[in-house]
């Protein structure tokens, strides 16, 4: 089969490999029907996440067709139109019970890896480093599923696939950060990042009642669709925009209600912040650069809520904790705990609330991958959301 794999830092390569077979009684075999590039996959393709390797098989958000199913799947048969989260649950364990699925205890065959770095292992991933598991991943054109009798969640409507797709990582995201950020009827939320999980987030926010949604970033085409979603938008880039300033005058002095950094570990920012972040990971005196959580913190009311669905990977910097301990901030984040969020969210697809397919910008084949990876990473060619068809071939020059 074709499969997009990592083959070194900023390197992805469109590749033959071995097709994926069945190694448990609880694996389903999928064929691939729609797959797409996060921007969490970014900071593997930028060499941020440790313990990749070689060939390892990427991408975490995809659906398909059930090919294959191991004797004990129980709930899915062949030809079943699933979409899979991208985290992996047992749905056995202590944490799984509790409902927090993105803590399993029992699907990280690579545990120690993890609990060497954070003390504790999360769930496996698909596609996302050995340290989670060493999971192959989706960008390709089939995959194995593991605990495929508690993942896996079947589309029986004729909803196009663009449609639900987003189910397996970015929309569950974005509400769960909504939902983290404990709205309130009436609240006053700022979002940084109007990436994919940013919008789904704002999107989230108006649902769960927020009178306004601040949305800061610093791309034309990022910024015009949080506008279409009802946002009001700050440009960080402007030459004098401060961020900081913006907020207090946009919520009369008192600062957001909640703030949601879905932007994470490769902050951009046009001052001396980012040149001394992008020194100290260069020299390794730090693994991430976290301007937007220093920036989120400051910024925040007094006994606000900071939800954090923007991923970080390791030791941070110059991070205020002295303001959001004084301030009295509250604090959630974490991998998304996907299985509680799949089958409410479809609902609320079914029932037109919302159609997903907004912010998709780009649809391409497995042999265009590579390509796209680099746009995305340069923010070239206006790309917001990347689409790929496993069996479409790449159309010719």
């Amino acid at each position: 089969m074709k499969a997009v794999c990592w083959m070194g830092t900023s390197k992805v390569e469109t590749l033959n490999v071995p097709d994926p077979t069945l190694l448990n009684p609880h694996d389903a075999i999928l064929k691939i029907t729609r797959t797409a590039i996060c921007g969490s996959d970014l900071h593997l393709f930028d060499g941020f996440i440790p313990t990749m390797e070689q060939g390892d098989i990427l991408g975490h958000e995809f659906m398909g067709v059930v090919e294959e199913v191991g004797r004990d799947v129980t709930n899915l048969k062949r030809g079943d139109r699933v979409v899979v989260p991208f985290t992996i649950a047992c749905g056995n364990c202590l944490f799984c019970r509790k409902k927090l699925w993105s803590a399993c205890d029992n699907t990280n065959p690579n545990a120690h890896l993890m609990e060497t770095m954070y003390g504790y292992s999360g769930s496996g991933l698909f596609g996302y480093s050995h340290m989670m598991g060493g999971y192959a991943g989706g960008q390709a054109q089939y995959v194995r599923v593991p605990f495929a009798n508690v993942g896996p969640l079947k589309i029986e409507s004729d909803l196009p696939d663009d449609k639900v797709l987003f189910l397996s990582d970015i929309f569950p995201t974005g509400y769960m950060a909504a939902e983290n950020a404990n709205i309130q009827e009436g609240d006053i939320v700022a979002v940084w990042g109007c990436g994919p999980v940013g919008l789904f987030a704002i999107a989230s926010a108006f649902m769960m009642g927020a009178a306004r949604v601040i949305a800061i970033d610093r791309f034309p085409e990022r910024l015009e669709l949080a506008r279409n979603l009802g946002a009001i938008t700050v440009d960080y880039s402007e030459e004098d925009v401060s961020v900081l300033t913006a907020l207090k005058d946009l919520t009369g002095g008192i600062g957001p209600d909640g703030a949601i950094d879905a932007v994470g570990l490769e902050s951009h920012f046009n001052d001396a912040q980012h040149v001394y972040d992008k020194i100290k990971t260069a020299l390794f005196m730090e693994t991430d650069r976290p301007g937007v959580l220093r920036q989120a913190i400051q910024a925040v009311r007094k006994g606000g809520t900071l939800s954090i669905p923007g991923v970080y990977g390791g030791f941070l910097d110059k991070v205020p904790f002295g303001a959001a301990f004084g301030k009295g901030v509250n604090m959630k984040m974490g991998q998304t705990h996907m299985h509680k969020y799949m089958k409410p969210l479809l609902e609320r697809i079914e029932k037109g609330q919302i159609d997903p397919t907004f912010l998709i910008s780009h649809r391409i084949t497995l042999d265009e991958a590579p390509d796209m990876y680099k746009i995305w990473r340069d923010k070239k060619d206006q790309v917001t959301k990347i689409v790929i068809d496993p069996w479409a071939e790449r159309k010719a020059a």
